[in-house]
């Protein structure tokens, strides 16, 4: 990997390590959309999401490298999630397809961009690692606009970790969560919170915008290398 030197800011290559593996374990999480129709201005089939990201415990190692906001792009039944770390250079995009039960994966790293593209089996597969048991809850709460519906969440991990999660259904946006752990929540997560790589961080929404996507958002770009699982696993891996 060539050396990069700034001459304000400098980037320890072993902290944007860090932080690239935060960001790719933290957007492996993303929301697929679709809509269905609805005069409720707000009940919106096209526009953008922004997350605050925030790790959970802020004496972590690793906490101050974490992403601080996550991105997701939605529009004809496809979304785009983005993140970015070490100073923008590193950046992951998941586009997924709830028709198609499909997803891709953009990873861009200085001037290496690889691809993956997954299948409805490698999407289960990759989310039985994160197996969880949901719990329905009574209360709610109003976030970034939205009434949001409560549920508390148990890992059934070594990790065994709990925590509470809203969601909300006055989005115009069906089957949301097919390419995450959540799948069995039928509404648009608001706030969640995941742990991987010793990191547990914490997404809330701070807004939801109708806006106008290019239908190229949710395109392979022909400058990316398809690679395997494998070999973008060991990609990650060699960040390490």
């Amino acid at each position: 990997m060539p050396s990069v030197v700034y001459t304000e800011h400098p980037v320890r290559m072993t902290d944007m390590k860090k932080s690239l593996l935060i960001a790719f374990a933290s957007c492996i999480y993303i929301l697929s959309f679709t809509g269905c129709g609805n005069t409720d201005e707000k009940f919106i089939a096209e526009g953008i999401i922004e997350y605050d990201a925030v790790a959970v415990d802020q004496s972590n190692s690793m906490a101050s490298m974490a992403p601080n906001k996550m991105t997701i792009k939605f529009k004809n039944n496809k979304s785009c999630a983005e993140m970015s770390a070490g100073m923008g250079l590193f950046s992951t995009s998941f586009i997924s397809d709830p028709e198609t039960k499909s997803m891709i994966q953009l990873v861009k790293l200085l001037n290496k961009k690889f691809s993956l593209i997954q299948s409805e089996a490698d999407i289960k597969k990759e989310n039985s690692a994160f197996p969880v048991e949901i719990t329905p809850l009574k209360e709610t709460k109003v976030i970034a606009g939205y009434k949001c519906k409560k549920a508390h969440v148990k890992v059934n991990d070594e990790t065994a970790s709990e925590f509470d999660i809203f969601y909300t259904n006055d989005l115009d946006i069906k089957d949301p969560n097919f390419a995450n752990p959540f799948c069995k929540i039928e509404g648009v997560l608001m706030e969640y919170q995941m742990k991987k790589f010793g990191l547990e961080m914490k997404f809330t929404a701070k807004s939801v915008k109708p806006e106008d996507i290019d239908d190229s958002t949710f395109e392979l770009p022909a400058d990316y290398k398809t690679i395997s699982k494998e070999e973008m696993d060991n990609f990650f891996l060699s960040l390490q």
